[in-house]
């Protein structure tokens, strides 16, 4: 499984890139906003500091000015990703970027009618939204499953990007039932590591060394 970060805070991105956790990132205009920078310096950094793909989100509703600033942004870096929503004008978009040699994401997917129509304009990355679902009380890992049999029923090469994560667990179960990627912020990433056992562990190997009197080195 590849694990891309959600956010546009590059001094979290290089911190997790160093420990070879980042194999993308992705970004939209509400992480832009957060990190109070122009989009094009700080998307343009994340693609210096990370190898794998980074999502750049259009902002424009109609296919015609969606394909204007997805090429407008895949000038950024090679690594650029253009991420359109999906909607019909998306798909549009998605199709004539993707025929171009763009990357493209179509995000903000919640059923597998969506999935598989993004999978048939060339994405090469459909986000179905987990967290948002589940908001709403449908299972947002069900979709994953979903995706994932439809998509190897037919070969579709798109990959899944398991989005809206929340989190360990939706890491794990998307792990699981066999996502591509998922994105999720820094600090559900590293909240990986933590468990309660692991810190009980410690705190008893601690004890017992102290009463050793001794010291490594």
């Amino acid at each position: 499984m590849k694990f891309f970060v959600d956010t546009a805070d590059t001094a979290a991105i290089r911190e997790l890139n160093d420990l070879g956790m980042v194999d993308g990132v992705t970004t939209n205009p509400s992480l832009i906003l957060k990190s109070g920078r122009d989009i094009i310096e700080v998307t343009k950094e994340i693609c210096d500091i990370v190898t794998g793909p980074v999502s750049a989100e259009v902002v424009a509703k109609d296919a015609a000015e969606m394909i204007r600033e997805g090429k407008h942004l895949a000038t950024i870096a090679p690594n650029i990703t253009v991420k359109v929503p999906l909607t019909w004008d998306g798909l549009k978009a998605c199709k004539v970027l993707s025929s171009e040699g763009h990357m493209v994401n179509v995000t903000l997917c919640f059923s597998a009618a969506q999935a598989i129509l993004a999978a048939k304009a060339g994405a090469t990355f459909i986000s179905p939204f987990i967290g948002r679902l589940d908001d709403i009380n449908l299972d947002g890992m069900q979709l994953i499953e979903d995706i994932r049999v439809i998509y190897d029923n037919y070969d579709f090469k798109t990959e899944i990007l398991a989005a809206s994560i929340r989190s360990v667990n939706h890491i794990a179960d998307a792990a699981r039932v066999g996502a591509d990627v998922i994105t999720a912020p820094p600090s559900v990433i590293k909240s990986m590591a933590n468990h309660i056992l692991t810190d009980k562990g410690l705190a008893q190997f601690d004890a017992d060394w102290a009463k050793t009197g001794q010291k490594i080195g």
